[in-house]
């Protein structure tokens, strides 16, 4: 919904794109401090949601979330675009909350070594819906709620976000009625310091998270002004094609949570692969207002994400590398080419940001022992990436235009691959060493 948002207020407010990246600012900074709170009182009092329970660390996190949404009503009544900021604030907390329990709690629900494939799967579900949401939201707020000389007010967003809150209080209200399975998991032990940061690959892991989350942010956040510039496209009609970007990223996690899962033959994945592709893609296709002539370019980049799968034979770090290779590419072809050319470039970037999270996350913290939640916590911190790369790409924007901006996430995608590499080798060399002293 951010994306759909920026766009909106900027016109509304008469914003530059480096006031309209405030959005992303306020919600994932709220990342950032939110994560940065329970960093300290982890290492102080021991982890809370290990002391009130993974299933009250949810609801509390999508009360908090609900609370964000009914913020926007004050917001648009007023129309002050500082007041939708706090809002935004508001629900990057109980989102943050969100984060934190549930990648914990998706952690326990299994071994370690199948940590990154049940992590794709909880976030393609994810991409589901922010797939769909541009679709919804643009729809009503763009369409549905606008004025009716079709001019940009306050108030389209009033109802849509009150929807929101209705819908995750109805979430709230489902999982409070479900008996989730518990995990009786002894007292933490409270590691006071900054021992986590003794690990070097934890270290290099958040700087590549933070690229990644502000990489992935800005991409998707530009995508309607670059559409706006590249091929002259109104809202109405780029937010289908936004659903595509977010869209590809949920068949990439489909299929890497099935690539990454040791316990299928090749056979097999390549089998449920194809089907699951298949399924998704449909989805994708009965959500978006394009004809299949307009969305069948993607049948190309889902061949390539197969052949990228296969190459990267089932190891987190290197397929990790190879996508963010293919994603500099992409990147560079959206800067350089015009039309179509460049418009294919910049909404395939989806696909292969899929598996950058939960690679990544499970890289970072792999072998960190009773550092484990401390390094977590640190990971999740780097989504303060959201908030800071944006800013700088929007200040690009306004002095350069929009598509020479794009040279901020190359960076942050060859920082990414450099990760991948380092890995692959730094990791094995543990793996290594620890196999020959029988640990």
């Amino acid at each position: 919904m951010n994306d759909i948002l920026i766009p909106y207020l900027k016109q509304l407010f008469k914003l530059s794109f480096f006031e309209s990246m405030l959005v992303q600012f306020c919600f994932f900074g709220a990342y950032f401090i939110g994560s940065l709170i329970y960093f300290f009182i982890s290492i102080s009092k021991g982890d809370p949601i290990n002391k009130v329970g993974y299933k009250k660390g949810i609801l509390f996190g999508i009360f908090l979330a609900a609370f964000g949404c009914i913020l926007f009503y004050p917001a648009a009544t007023f129309s002050y675009y500082p007041l939708f900021l706090g809002a935004l604030f508001i629900l990057g907390l109980g989102f943050t909350v969100l984060q934190i329990t549930a990648n914990a709690y998706v952690s326990l629900l299994g071994s370690e070594d199948s940590a990154s494939s049940r992590l794709n799967m909880t976030q393609a579900f994810n991409a589901f819906g922010t797939t769909i949401a541009p679709v919804l939201g643009g729809h009503l707020i763009f369409e549905f709620f606008s004025s009716a000389d079709g001019s940009f007010s306050a108030v389209a967003t009033r109802i849509p976000y009150l929807i929101f809150a209705g819908i995750l209080l109805l979430v709230a209200l489902l999982i409070s009625r479900v008996k989730l399975p518990s995990f009786q998991t002894q007292e933490e032990e409270i590691v006071k310091g900054w021992g986590a940061l003794n690990y070097s690959h934890l270290k290099f892991g958040v700087f590549a998270m933070f690229c990644y989350v502000g990489g992935e942010v800005a991409v998707g956040s530009f995508i309607i002004s670059f559409l706006e510039e590249t091929m002259k496209f109104n809202e109405a009609i780029s937010k289908n094609y936004l659903s595509l970007y977010w869209g590809g990223a949920m068949i990439g996690r489909f299929l890497g949570a099935i690539s990454l899962n040791h316990s299928i033959s090749q056979g097999k994945k390549a089998l449920f692969m194809l089907g699951a592709a298949a399924v998704v893609f449909l989805v994708i296709f009965s959500i978006v207002d394009l004809t299949f002539a307009q969305i069948s370019f993607f049948l190309v980049f889902i061949a390539l994400n197969f052949i990228a799968f296969f190459i990267g034979k089932a190891a987190p770090a290197r397929t990790l590398s190879i996508f963010a290779g293919i994603n500099v590419i992409l990147l560079i072809s959206a800067m350089v080419n015009q039309g179509e050319l460049a418009m294919y470039s910049i909404l395939g970037i989806g696909i292969f940001n899929s598996i950058m999270f939960s690679n990544i996350y499970t890289l970072a913290i792999s072998g960190l022992g009773k550092y484990t939640s401390q390094g977590s916590s640190l990971v999740v911190m780097a989504i303060l990436g959201g908030a800071i790369v944006p800013i700088f790409q929007g200040y690009l924007a306004d002095q350069f235009g929009v598509q020479h901006s794009f040279i901020i996430p190359v960076f942050c995608y060859l920082i990414i691959l450099i990760f991948g590499a380092y890995c692959t080798k730094y990791l094995g060399h543990v793996q290594a060493a620890e196999s020959k002293s029988g640990h």
